[in-house]
């Protein structure tokens, strides 16, 4: 059972690392602010590739162990985003550790693999999330936009099946909740990107558009996460496979080498319910909440 009185925030993410950078800053943000926090992660993101050497030998197409470590990374990434004095928000998987596998780019081998979150069955992956959303009965749910953030098959699978199974959750508990879809808001990204200094050797400046982002008029909701800054940083570096945190702490990387500001805001698109709330942006995910 949930307890009673306290705000709970359901945060839905394909991979370990997704989390600490789309929402790293709202998970500490509410985290410190008493809300009851869950990230529910579809995959063990075993077809990531690694930066360095020391890990490199255990990606899918070699040792196939990625996976499992990702797991310690997403465990410390969860430890970093928590307030201290607070115990660790631990890892969760929909359906338990390993039971779908991380997709891959569209039209890679491993897209089409027998245990491919893509090649799941909608209505099992629906049902499963559903039971998750009943038993924790959140008052906000953050997922993806439509287009997966950047177009990834598995992000993409997660805006799918949470839209499908929202509504079957919201029909058992005779309630809804709000929804968000995290994005990037164009101009929060440009000034962060002018903000950026010095680029590390070997990295690179992003060409316009390659970095996805929303017209700011389409942002539904932005919620300034200064306050848990350093928090966001060290979950973003606690997953060190696949990010690189810049000398600056202001910057990151993944494997593209592309620098990225690591923003001192988090946004996202609001999807429709029948919440009477303000028709302008909001500030706070659970506003208009009793």
């Amino acid at each position: 059972m949930t307890a009673v009185g306290r705000r709970r925030l359901l945060v839905l993410h394909a991979h370990p690392d997704d989390e600490s950078i789309m929402t790293g800053g709202i998970i500490a943000h509410y985290l410190a602010a008493g809300v009851d926090v869950r990230v529910l992660t579809f995959t063990l993101g075993e077809e990531g590739e690694v930066i360095g050497d020391e890990w490199a030998e255990l990606i899918a197409d070699r040792a196939d162990q990625l996976g499992g470590f990702r797991i310690s990374e997403l465990t410390a990434a969860l430890a970093a985003l928590t307030p201290p004095g607070c115990a660790p928000v631990r890892p969760r998987f929909l359906g338990g550790a390993g039971r779908w596998r991380d997709s891959g780019m569209a039209g890679t081998p491993s897209a089409q693999h027998p245990r491919a979150l893509v090649q799941a069955d909608a209505d099992l992956l629906a049902r499963t999330l559903a039971d998750e959303i009943v038993a924790f009965d959140p008052h906000v749910i953050v997922t993806y936009d439509v287009a997966g953030t950047y177009g990834h098959p598995d992000h993409m699978r997660v805006h799918e099946i949470s839209h499908l199974a929202i509504p079957l959750a919201a029909a058992e508990l005779g309630h809804g909740a709000k929804v968000y879809e995290s994005v990037t808001e164009a101009g929060g990204l440009a000034a962060g990107q002018a903000r950026i200094g010095d680029v590390p050797a070997g990295w690179r400046r992003p060409e316009p558009g390659e970095l996805a982002s929303y017209p700011d008029e389409a942002i539904g909701a932005a919620v300034d996460v200064s306050d848990v800054y350093a928090a966001k940083v060290a979950g973003l570096a606690a997953h060190a496979t696949q990010i690189t945190v810049a000398p600056s702490g202001t910057e990151f990387a993944l494997s593209n080498n592309i620098i990225q500001p690591i923003l001192p805001t988090e946004y996202f698109l609001r999807v429709g319910d029948d919440l009477d709330t303000p028709a302008q942006r909001e500030t706070d995910l659970f506003a208009g909440l009793p």
